[in-house]
């Protein structure tokens, strides 16, 4: 039996005891200089539990109930959505958790938010029990870059890449400059002067290029309703026609369908920016979308996600079923993984591409160029492809940041002022899109080599 800080003492000729024997105090990460824990804080010490046994046992699980219980209260008064760690006083934790409270963090959207935890997610571990003041370039530049002396201490650029080391580092500097404007319990600002980090020259990850050409998408597009995965093909074909993010796409309803039915477009305001847009929708996708809904044996509230797993039905060894679900940023892209992967597919993939290295290949060989040509696209990537397609085609900039709903023409401000948007100039990125579609499928046919 293990009891959570209970320990036994041996004695000569004594019977042994029994403590409870909390941690009271650990090593700061930065200076190796111990302070308390928030056990000490709030007034817990070693307890004699008395002549090890039951009765020992029985004292140490009521001052771990003792312990449980001080630290709920305490989370009580912290941010409902911040993190379950409770930092020392003057902390970056601290601080970060007082943003977490503030109305200015409320009211960032979703993703935003999702991307300050992903920064946190690497900073939290060296830097969360530290007081920032103490933080000097050389913790940065250990915590960033690693040890040069030591092989065995590794940075976050080694160990978890450019882009995620991108990120901590972005986000470092965010929450230093929020700090700057927050004060700690003797009125004083949790950061001061100049942020440390700002003497690291940070790698910038390389931006993504990948893209779909329109026919590979129709193939993945058919691929996952053959598979049975009908949700994900819907929501395929509509991110292929309006162009929104993976996660605008998995958080449409049908209160955003124009219309009395599925049909027509889409208006919705962007997860990432809150700009307006219009998703406008192709004859066939509409015909998909309606069989989709139609198909899934109840109404659909309004306000619920359209687009929903395939679910799961018992195996041969029996289990619980898994009814679908809404579809999550997981499963989105396992999902599409999984059909992505499907020999058949794949297949269809490098028949468009090489069509010479899929012609009567064994089992054996196939595997050995699936593993050659591996295909990393996302599904993030159909809105790059949109955005070439109608560039190709010569499109309006002022089209297709409509069609986008973002900055990406050179004059957000007056474009906003002077060409609303409207279906009839989202519909003009369409119409510059199936141009630019019959232009890259013939330069692709001229081109040698897989696709990626």
């Amino acid at each position: 039996m293990t009891i959570r800080y209970y320990v036994r003492r041996k004695f000569k000729d004594r019977p042994a005891r029994g403590y409870w024997a909390p941690c009271l105090a650990r090593p700061n990460k930065l200076t190796g200089v111990f302070e308390p824990t928030l056990m000490a804080k709030l007034g817990f010490k070693h307890v004699d539990c008395g002549v090890d046994g039951p009765l020992a046992w029985a004292v140490a699980e009521s001052w771990n109930r003792k312990w449980d219980e001080a630290r709920k209260a305490h989370r009580a008064g912290m941010a409902p959505d911040s993190t379950d760690r409770i930092y020392p006083s003057d902390s970056l934790g601290e601080g970060f958790a007082k943003f977490r409270a503030t109305g200015e963090w409320k009211q960032m959207k979703p993703r935003t938010k999702e991307g300050w935890l992903r920064g946190w997610k690497y900073i939290e571990p060296t830097f969360g029990d530290v007081n920032p003041r103490t933080v000097a370039l050389e913790h940065i530049d250990l915590w960033y870059h690693g040890d040069p002396r030591d092989d065995a201490v590794q940075g976050i650029l080694e160990k978890h890449g450019v882009g995620e080391a991108y990120i901590a580092m972005k986000y470092w500097r965010a929450i230093w400059a929020k700090l700057k404007t927050i004060n700690r319990a003797d009125d004083t600002r949790y950061c001061l002067g100049d942020d440390p980090s700002l003497g690291i020259r940070r790698k910038t990850p390389k931006a993504r290029n990948a893209i779909w050409l329109y026919d590979e998408a129709r193939i993945v597009i058919d691929g996952a309703g053959e598979l049975g995965f009908k949700g994900l093909q819907a929501a395929l074909a509509v991110a292929w026609d309006t162009m929104l993010s993976p996660v605008d796409v998995r958080t449409l309803t049908l209160s955003q369908l124009s219309g009395d039915g599925p049909e027509g477009q889409f208006q919705v305001d962007r997860a990432k920016t809150g700009k307006a847009a219009i998703g406008t929708l192709s004859a066939e996708t509409q015909a998909l979308l309606k069989a989709y809904i139609g198909g899934l044996g109840a109404t659909l509230h309004p306000e619920s996600p359209i687009f929903r797993t395939r679910g799961a039905a018992p195996g041969p060894k029996g289990g619980r079923p898994r009814a679908p679900a809404p579809y999550s940023k997981d499963t989105l892209s396992k999902d599409f993984r999984m059909v992505l992967a499907a020999d058949r597919v794949w297949l269809g993939l490098v028949k468009v591409t090489r069509p010479d290295l899929a012609a009567g290949k064994t089992d054996v060989e196939l595997l050995k160029l699936k593993s050659k040509f591996p295909d990393t696209r996302k599904i993030m990537d159909f809105r790059r492809s949109g955005a070439i397609e109608a560039i190709a085609g010569q499109v309006d900039p002022a089209a297709l940041a409509g069609k986008m709903a973002n900055s990406i023409d050179t004059n957000k401000r007056l474009q906003a002022t002077y060409l609303p948007n409207q279906a009839a100039v989202v519909n003009l990125a369409d119409e510059a899109r199936e141009r630019g579609r019959k232009v890259m499928r013939a330069a692709a046919a001229n081109t040698k080599g897989p696709k990626t």
